[in-house]
């Protein structure tokens, strides 16, 4: 009884699968699964290809002209009616400066003195030291003797021949020279050489000069700006002169 019911059952489970399989699939009869009236979802590759644009015509050419004329004043007017364009501003011009150099001063201490009452008036300063060469005098000497024992028996002549204020080197860079004199005018260097050479010597004349540091103050000043810097620094032989800009 129950294999006979089984059969049946799956009989009619069959009958039900192949009823479903005929009339539940849309593409074996060729019928839509979208409704009547429902416009159908294509891909792009399956739309038609567009016709080709067909060449404007004279007539064409001269309706676009016209129509072309017609907005061409509303197209001037609006032009007219936008604001111009801001052009850009120009950057401002930086300040330009003038540099000078006072100076020299004899002692690092007169330099900052003399920094410290301009600093008020400068935009930049700077301070340096420089080495200068100086006149120590004009010196009137014998020329050195082979020995000591010549050098002193011309000295000996010197004084027969009433020749004073002399000097016998015996040490340093010149030993053995009988000093004349030094004198700060060489106009009496000049004469005091004279002098000696018409009593028979062969005496000569020279400047003495020595390395010695020298101080400066640059000062970079403001176009336009009132600058007056005689009245703020004073000392002896201090001037001024242009320098570069730093």
């Amino acid at each position: 009884m129950l294999v006979r019911l089984f059969f049946v059952l799956l009989i009619a489970l069959n009958i039900a699968v192949g009823a479903w399989l005929w009339l539940g699939q849309d593409d074996a009869r060729n019928r839509s699964a979208a409704d009547s009236g429902v416009p159908q979802l294509r891909l792009l590759s399956e739309r038609p290809v567009a016709p080709e644009p067909v060449p404007v015509t004279p007539a064409t050419s001269g309706a676009t002209a016209q129509a072309s004329s017609v907005s061409g004043p509303t197209t001037a007017a609006a032009s007219t009616v936008a604001p111009a364009a801001e052009l850009p501003r120009p950057a401002p011009k930086p300040n330009s400066f003038t540099c000078i150099s006072i100076g020299p001063f004899p002692t690092p201490q007169d330099m900052r003195t003399a920094r410290a009452a301009l600093t008020a008036q400068a935009a930049r300063m700077r301070s340096r030291q420089e080495q200068t060469t100086q006149s120590r005098g004009w010196w009137v000497y014998l020329p050195a003797s082979a020995s000591r024992e010549q050098a002193l028996e011309q000295a000996r002549r010197l004084s027969a021949a009433h020749i004073d204020d002399y000097f016998v080197v015996g040490s340093g860079g010149q030993p053995n020279t009988i000093s004349l004199g030094l004198f700060k005018d060489p106009a009496n260097a000049r004469k005091r050489r004279d002098e000696v050479v018409a009593a028979g010597f062969s005496a000569l004349m020279t400047e003495r000069t020595e390395t010695v540091p020298e101080y400066w103050l640059d000062l970079a000043v403001a176009d336009g700006s009132r600058f007056d810097w005689r009245s703020k620094v004073r000392g002896p032989g201090v001037g001024s002169h242009s320098t570069g800009c730093f």
